[in-house]
């Protein structure tokens, strides 16, 4: 009985319950049927993935970020940002000018980040390294960033101190 019924594989518009070919000159018959539906599907699949590669080769890492101050916007050269860090439900974007506040997650946003321009110090801080004054170490040995122009130092978390080693 279990070999006698099963869904057919047909294209959308033919849903319907039909033999299950058991005899090897009727699984070729269907197969036959079904190649022409398998290879446009294969080759949507392919032109698909084509448009998609080409769409992320030309984003690159972000170059702006939208940023609220109060009740209004400010866009924000991702040059010009010190340093990333998560508060509460939003990320703090720091500047020479000022702070401003997203609501995108660190992690989120360290990927769309260039990661020559931008390390992950700490699960929620990235620093951006042309405004790395120098790199200090701690009563504990563990390296604590001084920033360019700005009297906050900056911690590195023991997971990403290997980059600070060498320093």
């Amino acid at each position: 009985m279990y070999n006698l019924c099963a869904v057919s594989i047909r294209p959308p518009h033919a849903n319907t319950v039909s033999p299950r070919p058991t005899h090897p000159v009727g699984a070729r018959r269907a197969l036959s049927r079904l190649a022409p539906h398998g290879q446009a599907a294969h080759y949507n699949l392919t032109a698909i993935l084509a448009k998609l590669a080409a769409r992320d080769e030309g984003a690159g890492p972000l170059k702006w970020i939208r940023a609220s101050l109060g009740a209004s916007m400010r866009m924000i050269a991702v040059d010009d940002v010190l340093y990333f860090r998560a508060e509460d439900k939003y990320t703090k974007v720091v500047t020479a000018d000022g702070e401003a506040l997203i609501r995108k997650p660190i992690k989120e946003l360290y990927e769309a980040l260039d990661p020559e321009s931008f390390w992950q110090i700490h699960r929620g801080a990235i620093v951006n390294l042309r405004a790395i004054a120098r790199v200090d170490r701690d009563g504990r040995g563990e390296p604590v960033i001084v920033l360019k122009g700005r009297d906050e130092k900056l911690a590195v978390s023991r997971t990403f101190a290997h980059r600070f080693k060498a320093m």
